[in-house]
């Protein structure tokens, strides 16, 4: 473990990336745990290369749906490039897990008995850099008049510790519902597919961050969606799923907006 307060080096890729920066949809996308990188200061984490292909690195299959929509739409896309090992970007940085020790059943040593200053390098470097975008981006739009509804895209495990999950995809939500439950009516009358509400997560102030802040706060809607990693593991999936929400999320926005 380094010890100095600064994180990233020159070599180091930025936290953040934006596609789409002038995207002219409605819809504004967003991906937490979109990459696996790894700072080089931190080698790895003590982690093994089987470990950093599961779920506990990042959101199999969410960059690669997100960038299929952004494409598609022409949505802003903002996506964060680091794996949730070193620091979640979907949690607040006052939250223990914020920097998993152990994640699932994996220990992660490189996260263990860190320095404040440690702690405050990660949240420096990489946390505030990809809510400072989001929040720009806002701002931006909000200033030329934009409308924007939030979609955060995520990917879940289909077994963890140990249970297996029946959903193929899932809504999440907090104090705003109509997107999200308008959605899972949609991908229920596509039939063949079963849809969680607020199943396996919730989104809580606790447990969330960018849909609290970003969407709640500036009382933006939005939804947040969920998807079964099996099912966008390969290009294949990865375009099913993309085609299908192309073709819905537009529908989504049109009802809500309708009222």
């Amino acid at each position: 473990m380094n010890d100095a307060t600064t994180l990233l080096s020159d070599s180091d890729p930025a936290p953040v990336v934006i596609d789409h920066a002038q995207g002219s949809s409605d819809l504004f996308l967003t991906c937490d745990h979109a990459g696996r990188r790894m700072p080089q200061s931190l080698g790895q984490l003590g982690v093994s290369d089987a470990e950093m292909e599961r779920h506990i690195a990042y959101d199999i299959g969410a960059r690669a749906v997100a960038l299929r929509l952004a494409d598609a739409l022409d949505a802003t896309l903002i996506r964060q490039v680091y794996s949730r090992l070193v620091i979640d970007c979907n949690r607040d940085p006052s939250v223990p897990s914020s920097i998993p020790e152990i994640s699932e059943t994996t220990e992660i040593p490189g996260n263990i008995g860190l320095t404040d200053d440690q702690r405050l390098a990660r949240q420096v470097e990489i946390f505030q850099p990809y809510h400072d975008a989001i929040a720009a981006a806002l701002d931006a739009r909000l200033s030329a008049g934009q409308p924007t509804a939030i979609v955060a895209v995520h990917s879940f495990t289909p077994v963890y510790k140990g249970e297996a999950r029946p959903w193929h995809a899932a809504v999440l939500y907090n104090r705003d519902a109509r997107m999200s439950l308008i959605l899972k009516r949609l991908l229920d009358e596509e039939g063949g597919l079963v849809i969680g509400d607020n199943e396996p997560y919730f989104v809580s102030d606790l447990t969330d961050y960018t849909i609290p802040v970003h969407a709640e706060r500036r009382n933006l809607p939005y939804l947040e969606l969920e998807i079964r990693q099996d099912l966008i593991a390969t290009e294949t999936g990865q375009a099913e799923w993309a085609d299908r929400l192309i073709r819905l999320l537009p529908k989504v926005w049109a009802e809500f907006q309708a009222g």
